[in-house]
């Protein structure tokens, strides 16, 4: 009996910490350390180029799944963060930033410059201006961030995307 407590008491927890509901966002801003900071919305994600993903299902942290995206369409976040540019000279010192995705109620998610931009993984981190047939602002979730060659897709799945914030390692 005492182990299944436990178990309940720690699947509860666990699920307390994913992202529920959530406040749609139609726009995310771009800070940090970089030399031009964004505001990017609907309207601006329109000026990039488009990716598309025929599905995507989104699992949980046990491999459950939780729902599933169809026809996909958005533009990369390497594409955005090579606008915003990070404010860094050495090219060397790339390797010592990262990434970090907030949505509207806090919940974030954490990616390496090497892996948006040194690996096939940067092709696949995605921010959806469309799913389902259902453009930008008719959306439920609005501004959605994505990472489709994740295992558990639902890790870095970002409902109500409100900043994205550039970071050095101290």
């Amino acid at each position: 009996m005492k182990n299944v407590l436990v178990a309940f008491i720690l699947s509860f927890s666990i699920t307390a910490h994913a992202q529920e509901k959530v406040a749609a966002t139609s726009q995310f801003s771009i800070e940090g350390t970089v030399k031009n900071p964004l505001i990017v919305g609907f309207k601006e994600a329109a000026a990039y180029a488009v990716v598309s993903i025929d599905s995507l299902v989104i699992y949980n942290h046990l491999h459950e799944r939780k729902r599933s995206l169809i026809n996909i369409k958005g533009i990369l976040l390497k594409d955005i963060l090579t606008k915003a540019g990070i404010d860094q000279a050495s090219p060397k010192l790339l390797s010592e930033y990262y990434i970090i995705c907030i949505a509207s109620d806090g919940y974030k998610v954490v990616f390496s410059w090497n892996e948006v931009f040194n690996t096939t993984i940067g092709n696949h981190i995605i921010i959806a201006t469309e799913a389902g047939g259902v453009k930008g602002e008719a959306m439920p979730d609005k501004m959605l961030l994505l990472s489709a060659m994740d295992t558990n897709t639902g890790r870095r799945f970002v409902k109500g995307l409100n900043k994205i914030v550039i970071e050095r390692v101290n």
